[in-house]
């Protein structure tokens, strides 16, 4: 235990007044939005848009967690905090989250409503002495306009690997000043955030509590307006039905994966929440046939092929003739 305080001891200025210098603050949030003074409007043509090649964005869970800025809702006291460390925890050692694949990458979580002594407690419950070098935690921080900047900006330059940052909870960065709730100032905030997460292509998490008046979609329970919604990528949203049971539904909405639900059951010794069943099966993109057809020549007899670039294409020219020929069959019998 003595080795986890000095870990944690190392990384507390995460949350201090440590400030960046005046030039240096290229990726700060608050230079967001961007702004184009110009008089002519930048576009891009569809065949541009074709012709360019994007770089990808691969989840940091398979089919639950992708870059951008994500809302994670509930009612206070519900296993929130709980759920976030185990997510952090999972990432930083890339180990599976229930049956979700899982990318490793340095996890930052900011329990803002915490202090070190309850993370250590939990913690050790949820995990044992198994700890990860790579998950650095602060209870203090600074807000959106006043420190927050500066502090993430700094963190993400000496932690470049850095994938996912848990802000736990939204209402304790929110600016000076912040407490106009208007779908104008929400969408500002979640969008700065955003733009943020996607200079560096990373996830920021951020909980938040829902309301207790209810709603035909359970996603406006969301405290706040609809901006906070309109402008995130996406939302989870964690409900019991008995606040003094043990079970939950998990859903999630978002731009990058379709809606689902998550049957939760909260481990009663380590507080750990094990995944029951879901409603919609991991979504698997589908088969593209040109590079299975490419795979299979070259696997005929199950063994390694090896060769020039021209006696792989002299290989692999009957058979795309033979799939392109099939394509013009279908379309001839669509027509």
């Amino acid at each position: 235990m003595a080795n986890k305080k000095e870990v944690t001891a190392r990384n507390v200025p995460v949350g201090a007044d440590t400030r960046q210098p005046p030039n240096v603050n290229n990726n700060s949030i608050s230079n967001y939005p961007p702004k184009n003074n110009s008089k002519v409007l930048e576009t891009v043509s569809m065949a541009e848009l074709y012709d360019t090649v994007y770089p990808g964005k691969p989840p940091l869970i398979d089919g639950l967690l992708y870059t951008g800025t994500y809302l994670f809702a509930g009612a206070p006291k519900l296993g929130k905090s709980f759920l976030m460390a185990q997510i952090a925890y999972h990432i930083s050692r890339g180990i599976l989250l229930w049956n979700y694949p899982v990318r490793k990458a340095t996890v930052l979580y900011l329990a803002l409503e915490d202090d070190y002594r309850r993370l250590q407690e939990r913690l050790y419950r949820m995990f044992g002495t198994d700890g990860a070098d790579n998950l650095f935690f602060s209870v203090s921080a600074g807000n959106l306009g006043n420190g927050l900047d500066e502090q993430l900006q700094e963190f993400m330059k000496q932690h470049t690997d850095t994938r996912l940052i848990i802000i736990d909870t939204l209402q304790k960065v929110r600016e000076v000043g912040g407490d106009n709730y208007s779908y104008a100032n929400d969408y500002e905030i979640i969008t700065k955030l955003k733009q943020f997460a996607d200079s560096y292509g990373i996830c920021i998490l951020l909980v938040h509590h829902t309301r207790k008046q209810g709603s035909d979609d359970k996603f406006d329970m969301i405290s706040g307006t609809t901006g906070l919604l309109g402008a995130a990528d996406g939302a989870f949203l964690l409900q019991k039905e008995k606040r003094t049971g043990n079970a939950a539904t998990l859903e999630i909405s978002g731009r990058d994966q379709q809606d689902q639900k998550l049957y939760l059951v909260r481990n009663t010794e380590t507080l750990v929440w094990e995944l029951e069943r879901a409603d919609t099966e991991l979504w698997k993109e589908p088969p593209e046939p040109l590079l299975e057809k490419i795979a299979g020549l070259f696997s005929l007899g199950g063994k390694t092929w090896e060769g020039t670039p021209t006696e792989s294409l002299l290989i692999m020219l009957p058979g795309l003739m033979h799939l392109q020929q099939e394509k013009v069959w279908s379309s001839e019998k669509l027509e």
